[in-house]
């Protein structure tokens, strides 16, 4: 039962890492690097999720194949006790037989008392087989209580898992609720709104507008844009990359590029990212010359060396 949860995880984190994992030539969102930046909500809970799982399907695995390995040693003591105990039956009826001889040749009597001698001798070695294989079983036992899922290990995977459902349908649901206080209005009211919030730097509000215009599909590269300036200027540059490689995914001839590709690498400069910062500045240079952010962009690799 454990092994098929663990496989239900395993398929459903990876498929969902699958549909939102893609390359980047940001060298940010990408949830398989050590150490990654850049990430939406989204990558940063199935991130958290696949950590997690990672562990339990790593110690279910390890103990699954010591669980395995005991069952085999238990099988091959299980074949040795049942050889014991066609020899004990054996032995009981060589007794029986010697008793009968007793009756009829009691001058036999000798001969008796060396097969009775040889009998118990076996019987002695037996029973010496039976208390190491016994001591064995026990040793197995105590293996199994030690290391084997327990049943407050499952339920915690169980209630794990009852949590993200419940994270993911309030999540759902608090979008919903948002969705439907605005919907009454049209996509170019909206943005009007937006971009009055952005101009006040409401950034909170500005946020929540652009977000429902991206999900709206309403010109989403400039949304994607218009957040990633104010996740920049509130210095979540993780974030910022993320909005700018989106929108730049989207639209790459966008007038606003200069910009955006310089606040991008001055983002990833901010999170230690260098080599690629250093890319982007040269890019910079070389596509837009004739640009304010061309000047801006010798300074900031003049700083870096």
């Amino acid at each position: 039962m454990n092994k098929t949860i663990v496989a239900y995880l395993t398929a459903f984190v990876f498929t969902s890492l699958s549909l939102y994992a893609e390359p980047s030539a940001f060298g940010a969102g990408d949830i398989n690097n050590p150490n990654p930046y850049g990430l939406t909500s989204e990558e940063q809970l199935l991130l958290k999720n696949k950590k997690n799982l990672k562990k339990v399907i790593v110690k279910s695995n390890n103990q699954s194949n010591e669980l395995d390995s005991l069952r085999d040693r238990i099988d091959g003591l299980q074949d040795v006790v049942e050889s014991l105990g066609r020899n004990a039956h054996k032995n009981k009826q060589n007794l029986k037989k010697l008793n009968q001889q007793i009756i009829e040749r009691i001058e036999s009597s000798n001969e008796f008392e060396k097969r009775l001698i040889q009998i118990s001798q076996d019987n002695a070695k037996d029973i010496a087989k039976t208390n190491l294989i016994i001591a064995e079983i026990s040793s197995v036992i105590d293996v199994i209580n030690k290391n084997y899922v327990s049943k407050k290990e499952f339920n915690s995977l169980v209630n794990d898992v009852n949590k993200f459902k419940q994270l993911v349908a309030k999540e759902l649901k608090s979008e919903n609720k948002k969705s439907s206080s605005i919907s009454s209005k049209s996509n170019g009211d909206i943005a009007t709104e937006a971009k009055a919030y952005y101009d006040k730097k409401y950034y909170t509000k500005a946020i929540e507008l652009y977000s429902y215009l991206i999900e709206k599909k309403y010109k989403p590269a400039y949304a994607n844009y218009i957040i990633g300036n104010m996740k920049f200027r509130r210095k979540n540059y993780s974030e910022a990359v993320a909005y700018y490689k989106e929108s730049a995914k989207l639209y790459s001839n966008a007038k606003y590029m200069p910009e955006l590709m310089f606040n991008s690498a001055l983002s990833m400069k901010h999170l230690g990212d260098l080599k690629n910062a250093k890319t982007f500045f040269k890019s910079i240079i070389k596509k837009y010359p004739n640009s304010k952010y061309s000047q801006k962009a010798k300074d900031q690799l003049d700083l870096i060396k």
